[in-house]
């Protein structure tokens, strides 16, 4: 995979603090990373520093091998919302994207083609102080799409949005990144996450403290389990543990480890004992990511 952007030892102070510290990583073509960490970990400051809105003290941030400010045709290269969607509430949807539009050179029929993209054709002429939570989000994200950019870096693009509104934007990034799009995604909300991203970043004061696919990442804290519940769960027990397995009681039921949902479907036909529920239960970024931060604020 190409990488679309890299960091390599950025690091940003502001006096004697260290925002960030010696960070690196790539965001690959075709991929959503996911930047997690908790209030003032440092991921809106490396956002910053990636679109130049930060001067970073040492190392690089580079967007196909090259620096923001490098860049001939930012608003084609990389959309980004980074210091939330900020719009004039007096202005209409449309009327802020064409301002956008223009000030980037851009010709102002994307505005409505954007505004299609992201469900907003019909809000198109109302004002933006009028709409919801979801929509200004929505409208974010259309401003950002304006010059079909390869690159998407967003800040909590789904922060206050109803589940139909989280279903919306994680459909819409994955349709994005589907299309070749390398996408950054820094957000609180981790459930969702766990189910949106690709790779897993990890920053807590600072530093870079852990990255990885999500399967990685959630399988370094105990991997995969299997619940299940019985009619019989004494004699499920002891032909688990003839079969080699751990087990313990949790719930209504058992958590299995050292056997894959067939093996203990197979041990429950042999014991002749009835299943109410089986399944596999990985650990939970969310719980992953309270490992990782000591259990700091989520944000």
């Amino acid at each position: 995979m190409s990488v679309a952007v890299a960091v390599r030892g950025l690091t940003k102070r502001f006096g004697q603090q260290v925002a960030v510290d010696d960070v690196s990583f790539d965001v690959p073509e075709g991929r959503i990373v996911g930047f997690l960490g908790p209030n003032g970990a440092g991921k809106s400051t490396t956002l910053r520093a990636i679109v130049g809105l930060t001067t970073a003290n040492a190392g690089t941030a580079t967007i196909h091998g090259k620096r923001f400010h490098e860049l001939q045709d930012p608003a084609r290269t990389v959309g980004s919302i980074v210091d939330g969607v900020g719009f004039h509430p007096g202005r209409r949807g449309i009327d802020e994207l064409r301002i956008s539009a223009a000030a980037a050179g851009l010709r102002p029929e994307r505005c409505d083609e954007v505004l299609e993209l992201v469900g907003l054709a019909a809000a198109r002429r109302k004002r933006v102080g009028r709409y919801s939570l979801g929509m200004k989000q929505r409208l974010g994200l259309a401003a950002a799409m304006l010059g079909d950019p390869k690159v998407l870096l967003l800040d909590e693009p789904a922060n206050g949005l109803d589940p139909e509104g989280i279903q919306w934007v994680r459909a819409f990034l994955r349709y994005l990144a589907d299309e070749g799009r390398a996408i950054l995604v820094s957000s609180h909300l981790l459930g969702e996450v766990s189910r949106l991203v690709d790779d897993v970043l990890v920053i807590n004061q600072g530093r870079l403290i852990a990255q990885g696919t999500v399967e990685e990442l959630t399988g370094g804290t105990g991997g995969v389990s299997v619940k299940v519940s019985s009619q019989d769960d004494a004699a499920l027990t002891g032909e688990l543990e003839r079969r080699g397995a751990t087990v313990a009681p949790e719930g209504d039921g058992l958590r299995v480890e050292g056997l894959s949902p067939a093996d203990v479907g197979a041990a429950a036909l042999a014991a002749g004992v009835a299943l109410t529920e089986l399944r596999s239960s990985a650990a939970e970024l969310e719980d992953v990511f309270l490992e990782l931060t000591s259990g700091a604020e989520i944000g």
